[in-house]
């Protein structure tokens, strides 16, 4: 059994966002997220370890922005992220967004 590589809860999603690669700028959609990293569903070409721009669109207002390594890839569907860099501002919202989402869930289960 493979050993789970995630530190951090993940939670699906479908946020809009875009990146930016070595090779590639494109439109995508962020399926799974943590504060940790995520996964990016879309085209465009990564390579493993390949450092890229990251924006996330959590709400209609509030955007996050992360320099981000990846760490797994899925040719033609998407990759996986890890977070490496952020402003402490980005890092606080991500936090706040992912602890609301936490909440509305153990809410709907109680």
């Amino acid at each position: 059994m493979e050993k789970e590589r995630r530190s951090a809860p993940r939670v699906r999603v479908n946020l809009p966002a875009r990146w930016e690669g070595v090779l590639s700028r494109e439109t995508a959609t962020v399926t799974d997220l943590s504060r940790n990293g995520c996964f990016v569903l879309t085209g465009g070409k990564v390579e493993m370890k390949e450092l890229v721009w990251l924006e996330i669109r959590l709400t209609e207002t509030q955007t996050v922005n992360f320099w981000a390594e990846v760490v797994d890839e899925a040719s033609e569907i998407g990759f996986a992220l890890k977070f490496n860099s952020s402003s402490p501002e980005d890092e606080a919202i991500l936090a706040s967004f992912l602890d609301q989402f936490f909440r509305s869930q153990a809410q709907k289960k109680a």
